[in-house]
C-alpha cells in the first residue's frame, strides 16, 4: 500500500510528547464523543422495540428487523469502508459518515411507516461501519505509539463500552418519559456538533497515491460477513438448526474462505496476508471478538433476568446497568497504566480472569430481588475486567504497524468489535431458547439465563487461554 502523510499533530516517535497538548485534548474529545455516540446506537433501541412496534404497526415477526437492518451493514461493511477511508482520507470518510448518521437518525425519528424506519436503520448501519474504523484510525495516527496512544485507546475503549451500557439506560428513559422517536433524535445534535468542530482540530490523513481497491476481496468479505451475521441473528430467533440459520452460517464461512484465497493472489489486496499472519493482529482480533461477544451479550441476559424473572420494568433494568458502565470507565482508566507497568498480554489475561470470575458469580443469582445485592457489584467488577481486556486487545491489534496501515489495523479491530457486538446476543438468545424450550415462566428464564451465563464465562476463559498460549509477553512489550 502507498504511504500516507501523518497528521501535523503527530510528532515523531522518538520525540513523542508525554502529555496531552491543548490541541490534542480537543482532538481526543471530539473523537471520543463520536465513538461514544456510535456505541450508544448499538443498544439504545433494544428496550424501545415494543414501543416502536406499537407506534408504527410492526408485526411481531418483523420487529427484529429494526435491529437486524442496522446490524447487518454495521458489521458487514466495516472492513471495506475502513479500507476506503485509508485510501481517500480518514477525516473525509469520518465527517461524511457522521453527517449521514445525523440525517438517518432524523429520518428514523420522523419515520411514518415501517419501511422508512428500516431504510433509516440501514443508513445508520452503513454510517457506523464507515465512522467507527475511520475514527479509530484518526485516534491512532493522531497519538504516537506509546503512553499517549495507550491513554487514548484506554479512554476510547472505556467510553465505547460505557456507551453500549448508556444506550440501554438512555433508551429506557427516553421511551418511558418522552417517546421512542427521541432514541433517534438524540443523535442529531451530537453528530452536527462533531461535523462542525472536527475540521478545525483533526488533520486529514491522505494517501500519496491511490491504488486500486481490491473489488473481489471487498465483495467476498462483505458478503461473507453479511451472511454470517444474518445466520447468527436467525439462530437467535429460530434456533441453530433452522434452514435460514444454517444457510447463512455456511455461506458466510465459505465466502470468508474465498476472501482469504483471493487475498493470497491479489496484487493490491484489501488485507495483505502478511498482516493477517502477524500474531498480534490475528490473535488480538480473536480476543477482541470474544471480549465484545461476552460483555454485550451479558447485558442482554441480565436484562432478560431482571424483567422476566424479577419482574422489573425496562426503566429500572436499564438504570441497573449504571454500575457496569462505571466499571468499564474505571477499567479504561486503569488499563494504560497497567499495560505500561506490565504488557498488553498480561492485561488481557488479567482482565479476562477478573471478568470470568465475576461472570461466574452470576450463576448464584436467585428469583428474588435480593439477588441484586450480588448482581450489581459483580457487574461492576466484571466490567473492569472486560475493559482491561478490550484495551489490551486494541493496543495489541494496532501496535507495530506503520501509519499507512493503521486504517487496515483499525478496520480489522472495528470489524471484530462490530461482529462481536452483533453476534453475542443471538448466540446467547439461542442458548436460552434451547434450555427453556420456549417457556417464559420466571423459573424457566432463570434456568436458561444460568446456562447462558456459564457459556459466557467459558468463552471468556477461552480468550484467556488463547492470550496465554499464542501471545508472548516479551514480544508484546516490544510493540506496546
Amino acid at each position: 500500500m502507498s504511504s500516507t502523510t501523518a497528521p501535523p499533530a503527530t510528532p515523531a516517535a522518538d520525540a513523542a510528547p508525554r502529555r496531552l497538548t491543548g490541541r490534542l485534548r480537543v482532538t481526543l474529545a471530539v473523537l471520543l464523543v463520536a465513538q461514544f455516540m456510535l456505541a450508544v446506537d448499538f443498544s439504545i433501541l433494544n428496550v424501545a422495540l415494543p414501543a416502536i412496534g406499537d407506534g408504527l404497526g410492526f408485526s411481531l415477526a418483523n420487529l427484529q428487523w429494526v435491529a437486524t437492518s442496522f446490524a447487518l451493514p454495521a458489521a458487514g461493511f466495516t472492513l471495506f469502508l475502513g479500507r476506503v477511508g485509508d485510501l481517500v482520507g480518514r477525516r473525509r470518510i469520518f465527517l461524511g459518515s457522521l453527517a449521514l448518521l445525523g440525517a438517518a437518525s432524523l429520518a428514523g425519528g420522523l419515520a411514518p411507516t415501517p419501511d422508512v424506519l428500516i431504510v433509516a436503520r440501514v443508513a445508520q448501519g452503513l454510517a457506523t461501519a464507515a465512522a467507527t474504523p475511520a475514527g479509530l484510525a484518526l485516534l491512532t495516527t493522531s497519538f504516537p505509539e506509546g503512553p499517549l496512544r495507550r491513554k487514548a485507546l484506554g479512554l476510547n475503549g472505556a467510553l465505547m463500552s460505557a456507551g453500549f451500557t448508556t444506550g440501554a439506560i438512555l433508551g429506557g428513559v427516553l421511551t418511558d418519559l418522552l417517546s421512542w422517536r427521541w432514541a433517534f433524535f438524540v443523535n442529531v445534535p451530537v453528530a452536527l456538533a462533531v461535523v462542525l468542530i472536527a475540521p478545525a482540530v483533526i488533520a486529514e490523513s491522505r494517501p500519496a497515491g491511490r491504488p486500486r481497491i481490491d473489488l473481489p476481496g471487498a465483495l467476498s468479505v462483505t458478503l461473507g460477513l453479511l451472511a454470517l451475521v444474518y445466520g447468527l441473528t436467525q439462530a437467535g430467533e429460530h434456533g441453530w438448526t433452522h434452514p435460514a440459520t444454517l444457510a447463512g452460517l455456511l455461506a458466510g464461512a465459505a465466502l470468508l474462505v474465498v476472501f482469504y484465497l483471493v487475498e493470497r493472489r491479489a496484487a493490491q489486496p484489501l488485507v495483505p496476508v502478511q498482516v493477517l499472519r502477524k500474531r498480534t493482529v490475528a490473535w488480538g482480533n480473536v480476543l477482541g471478538l470474544l471480549a465484545f461477544v461476552t460483555e454485550t451479550s451479558l447485558v442482554y441476559l441480565l436484562t432478560l433476568y431482571m424483567q422476566k424473572t424479577l419482574g422489573f420494568s425496562a426503566l429500572v433494568a436499564g438504570i441497573s446497568f449504571a454500575l457496569l458502565g462505571l466499571g468499564t470507565v474505571a477499567g479504561g482508566l486503569l488499563a494504560p497504566r497497567a499495560i505500561a507497568r506490565t504488557s498488553a498480554t498480561a492485561v488481557l489475561v488479567g482482565g479476562g480472569l477478573v471478568q470470568a470470575a465475576f461472570t461466574a458469580v452470576l450463576l448464584l443469582l436467585g428469583d428474588t430481588p435480593a439477588s441484586m445485592g450480588l448482581l450489581l457489584p459483580a457487574t461492576f467488577l466484571g466490567g473492569v475486567g472486560n475493559m482491561l481486556a478490550i484495551v489490551g486487545f486494541m493496543v495489541t491489534a494496532t501496535s507495530g504497524l506503520p501509519d499507512h496501515q493503521q486504517g487496515l489495523a483499525t478496520g480489522l479491530a472495528s470489524m471484530s468489535q462490530q461482529v462481536g457486538i452483533t453476534m453475542g446476543t443471538p448466540v446467547m438468545s439461542a442458548i436460552v431458547t434451547a434450555v427453556t424450550g420456549g417457556a417464559v415462566s420466571a423459573a424457566a428464564i432463570l434456568d436458561g439465563v444460568g446456562v447462558a451465563v456459564a457459556a459466557n464465562a467459558a468463552l471468556v476463559l477461552l480468550g484467556v487461554l488463547i492470550a496465554t498460549v499464542f501471545l508472548r509477553a516479551r514480544h508484546d512489550r516490544a510493540h506496546a
